[in-house]
């Protein structure tokens, strides 16, 4: 089973502070260990070989039949018996213990009769020394990690906050900031040598720089190609009233119509793109506002449903919401089927058909312009048009397809903001 981790254990700041403690505990245990063996064994080395000359000079005492010295003598008590037993086969050897409560350090060596004779010193200022050889260690390198700690806290927290700058100016790009940059000061200043970090603000200037550069020459090119047909369409809108009456007439009508109203919606397309649209809000109840739209909606009007669950007042621009809303219903009966029911429940606003749903790539990108698949006739404009004077409004357009068992179709939902002022209930 996978352990799932603390959200503050994935940023990079709290990796490298576990990595560097890591690290420096490490170090700091290994190189501990290596200073306490060799002290430790050169105290002991030292205490030892004292003993073993004790133990020479008591030898040379008992052979001669002289008294022997202080914490000297013949199997004393305390001897460990291993000491003890060693001394017994011939042997000498010493061993630190504990003797009432005191460290000792004995040295033992054969005697006659099978006992041993044994001498005993005072282990306790070697004890305390390495006692306070580890303390000094533990303290030490309780600094050293500290120390270390807050060097490499400063040194990731400048690195990881231009990163941090880097990711807010990349999302400021992708909604819709073209002229945000990072402006790394390793990138501007030639003096610095640049490092990973600021490769990566670099490009990501370069990037949002290039970008900005095509979709200006985009927005510029619908504008023109917009502005420049209008001329024309005008002229040739005029000649089709000449025109004498009948079926091809008509036909020369409808197409020069649907000509203009392609040009007007590239036009309001290339105002969108520029981000410079300004709202001229007001409080509308959306009920009312909904019903509105519907009756001005012509022939398709009769054929939609209007719900209201519960009406809401709104803060928004009345003619913008028209739009969407009129796109949303014009395009329900230009690519679904009918019944077409428009529901407002509170701020939210829905309007469903029971056609073949959208297309897969509108639901998880969003509509397209002029993009078709399979064969179909495509979404044209409007539903970016709509997409776009809800991103002006502060609203969020998204669009789904229904499950089969409940009809199928299209769905679209706008969330609005919904006003302090009262608001109504009941069905329309």
């Amino acid at each position: 089973m996978r352990v799932s981790l603390p959200g503050w254990a994935g940023t990079l700041a709290a990796k490298a502070a576990l990595f560097i403690t890591g690290m420096c505990c490490a170090l700091a245990a290994l190189l501990g260990v290596l200073v306490h063996v060799s002290v430790t064994h050169q105290t002991v080395d030292q205490a030892r070989d004292r003993a073993l000359s004790r133990l020479v000079e008591a030898t040379a005492a008992y052979e001669a039949g002289d008294a022997l010295r202080p914490h000297t003598g013949i199997d004393p008590e305390g001897l460990p018996k291993a000491l003890r037993n060693l001394a017994a086969a011939g042997e000498r050897g010493t061993m630190v213990t504990d003797h009432d409560g005191v460290p000792t350090m004995w040295a033992a060596g054969p005697a006659d009769g099978g006992h041993a004779l044994a001498v005993a010193l005072d282990y306790s200022q070697s004890a305390r020394t390495i006692e306070g050889l580890d303390r000094a260690i533990l303290w030490s390198s309780g600094l050293a990690i500290g120390a270390t700690l807050l060097v490499g806290a400063f040194a990731v927290t400048r690195v990881t906050r231009r990163l941090h700058a880097t990711a807010q100016v990349a999302r400021r790009i992708s909604a819709g900031d073209l002229d945000a940059r990072v402006g790394d000061a390793r990138t501007q200043d030639p003096n610095r040598s640049p490092d990973e970090v600021a490769a990566v603000a670099a490009a990501l200037d370069t990037m949002a720089a290039s970008l900005q550069r095509k979709l200006l020459s985009e927005q510029r090119f619908t504008a023109d190609v917009a502005h420049e047909l209008r001329t024309p369409l005008t002229g040739l809108h005029a000649a089709a009233e000449l025109l004498p009456s009948g079926r091809p007439t008509e036909l020369v009508r409808d197409r020069v119509a649907a000509l203009r109203t392609l040009t007007e919606d590239l036009l309001e397309i290339s105002r969108l793109d520029t981000g410079k649209e300004r709202l001229e809000a007001d409080t509308e109840a959306l009920g009312a506002l909904a019903e509105r739209v519907v009756r001005a909606s012509g022939a398709t009007g009769a054929d939609t449903e209007i719900v209201v669950a519960r009406d809401a007042l709104v803060d928004t621009d009345r003619r913008r919401l028209e739009r969407v809303l009129g796109n949303l219903v014009a395009n329900a009966h230009r690519h679904g089927r009918t019944p077409v029911t428009l529901t407002v429940d509170g701020p939210v606003v829905t309007v469903r058909d029971h056609g073949d749903g959208f297309p897969e790539y509108l639901v998880e990108h969003g509509p397209q312009r002029f993009r078709t698949e399979g064969g179909a006739t495509g979404h044209g404009l409007g539903l970016t048009i709509a997409l776009g004077q809800a991103e002006v409004l502060g609203a969020r357009l998204t669009f789904a397809n229904m499950p089969e068992s409940d009809g199928g179709g299209a769905l679209a939902t706008l969330t609005l903001a919904e006003s302090r002022g009262p608001a109504t209930n009941g069905p329309a």
